[in-house]
């Protein structure tokens, strides 16, 4: 507790920077908004111009608190990967999670080119995407927990994750080759990810998803800071590694699979987040950890869409290519300057 009190000036200071960055990125987008007009639109009032509260509350507000959610989740999942494995390469889609979102995706898209019936529906749309996604999502991480019962190593457990991502990934390889261009365009305009898209019942979805997924972080905050020293230490601490395992996992899955499934596949953020976090606040305690990887998740997640948005202009720029353009470079001062690695 005393450390939580020491560190509360930087999570204060976190939290006003997340401000900041959410209402500069509601103010900027292809339609110019002076700032004060947004302001008044977010307080309730009326607006100079009708068409800016509805641009403000129907697709920037949206569209930041969706920022919000997955930088968040994406960070937090790659958080939980990086313990459980003890390795600092790991993220969140090292269990085929994502790979089976795209898988799902991939059967939507470009599989009405190999079958018929309900893939030859053409009903491809945001809310079929997410739906398939998350199919695919929740059949790997079925698949993964399966597994976890049997193999008691972690790392197995970490390989075998790569597998079935590798699996997933080649039968996404064959659907491309067969598809046509049109649907092969789709697809990969898809996996570039997007987070403006979302209405806001769907916003609420993925909020639940991720808040779920937080939750049961949250109760495995002691097995996570046991984990750092080993598996055996953790069990000489009466820490019931299945079940921790089970957890964390079930928590990876709903973080990582849920912002895919909404979002699609967005790179760096839970990879490099949590190494940021660690190199800031100078400590490896998940209860400093986890609400701090929230709050730079979605803040690194901000920046990247109003620099993906490019303001005052029509054009959007993949998001998937911004968070690494604009992450990787930072990640790789920050680690030269401190010139160690905190894990």
């Amino acid at each position: 507790m005393r450390q939580l009190k020491s560190y509360r000036i930087y999570f204060i200071l976190l939290f006003l920077v997340m401000v900041v960055c959410f209402l500069v990125n509601i103010s900027l987008g292809s339609v110019s908004i002076p700032f004060q007009e947004t302001l008044r639109s977010i307080i309730g009032k009326t607006t100079q111009v009708d068409s800016w509260s509805y641009i403000i509350w129907n697709y920037r507000i949206p569209k930041a608190f969706t920022a919000i959610l997955v930088g968040s989740g994406l960070a937090l999942s790659g958080l939980l990967m990086q313990t459980l494995f003890r390795n600092p390469l790991a993220g969140p889609f090292v269990l085929g999670i994502s790979s089976g979102a795209s898988l799902g995706a991939a059967l939507l898209i470009l599989g009405s080119s190999l079958f018929t019936g309900i893939f030859s529906l053409g009903m491809v749309n945001d809310i079929s995407l997410a739906l398939a996604s998350s199919i695919g999502s929740f059949m790997v991480l079925l698949a993964v927990m399966v597994v976890a019962v049997r193999v008691k190593d972690t790392m197995a457990l970490l390989i075998i994750g790569l597998m079935f991502g590798s699996i997933t990934t080649a039968v996404v390889s064959v659907l491309s080759y067969f598809s046509t261009a049109e649907k092969l365009q789709q697809y990969v305009y898809w996996s570039f990810g997007s987070i403006g898209d979302l209405s806001w019942n769907q916003l609420i979805l993925l909020l639940l998803i991720v808040m779920i997924g937080v939750l049961i972080s949250i109760f495995s905050i002691k097995p996570l800071n046991a984990l750092l020293l080993g598996e055996s230490y953790a069990k000489s601490l009466g820490v019931n590694m299945k079940r921790s395992r089970y957890s964390i996992i079930v928590a990876t899955g709903l973080l990582a699979g849920g912002v895919t499934a909404f979002a699609g596949p967005i790179a760096f953020i839970g990879l490099a987040v949590p190494h940021l976090t660690r190199q800031i606040f100078n400590t490896t305690d998940h209860k400093i950890l986890v609400p701090a990887v929230l709050v730079y998740g979605a803040i690194l997640m901000l920046i990247c869409d109003t620099i993906a948005q490019m303001p005052n202009s029509a054009s959007v720029l993949p998001i998937n290519a911004i968070t690494s353009i604009i992450g990787a470079p930072v990640v790789i001062w920050l680690l030269i300057r401190k010139r160690k690695m905190i894990f």
